[in-house]
């Protein structure tokens, strides 16, 4: 049993070496390893804040150049808009321009016909005059040939007037 109390039994000077190096044990892992592990998660914990922190802005700047970019896809859109509403205008213009030169260029051949025509109308009734003076003529060389009376001299002339008359 002497095994067992001395087991057992408490040695004043081990249980005050004991609390010493239980005291310096603590005191060198507080020094040593503790300081040093509270300053890894320090730097750990500032870390992911400044990751979280560039990730905010990064998604702030995202947002921004989201809002630049719809921007400017609207100002595209309405640029577009524009240049083929101008284009459009412009067409038209051109279109009223081309219509207009036609017309005016047919107005000016209707024109050149209608004198056309006229000369041609002068013309035949020049050549109309020149048959129905030929004709007169050959009347009148008939009437010289015989004798007429004042009344028919008077009818031959009455229906050489109106057929000058009709034709021209």
């Amino acid at each position: 049993m002497e095994n067992f109390e001395s087991l057992v039994s408490v040695a004043p000077w081990e249980f005050i070496f004991t609390i010493c190096n239980l005291l310096i044990l603590t005191w060198a892992v507080k020094h040593f390893l503790f300081n040093r592990v509270n300053q890894v998660l320090e730097e750990r914990r500032a870390q992911v804040e400044t990751t979280y922190a560039e990730a905010d802005e990064a998604k702030t700047s995202a947002e921004q150049m989201k809002q630049e970019y719809e921007t400017r896809m609207a100002s595209a859109k309405e640029e577009a808009a524009s240049l083929v509403k101008e284009a459009t205008q412009r067409a038209q213009d051109r279109s009223d321009e081309i219509l207009g030169a036609a017309r005016a260029e047919a107005s000016a051949m209707k024109a050149k016909a209608e004198s056309d025509i006229a000369a041609e109308r002068r013309k035949a009734a020049g050549e109309l005059k020149n048959e129905i003076s030929g004709i007169a003529l050959s009347i009148a060389g008939k009437v010289v040939e015989k004798e007429i009376d004042a009344d028919t001299h008077k009818a031959l002339i009455d229906d050489f007037i109106d057929n000058l008359g009709d034709a021209s």
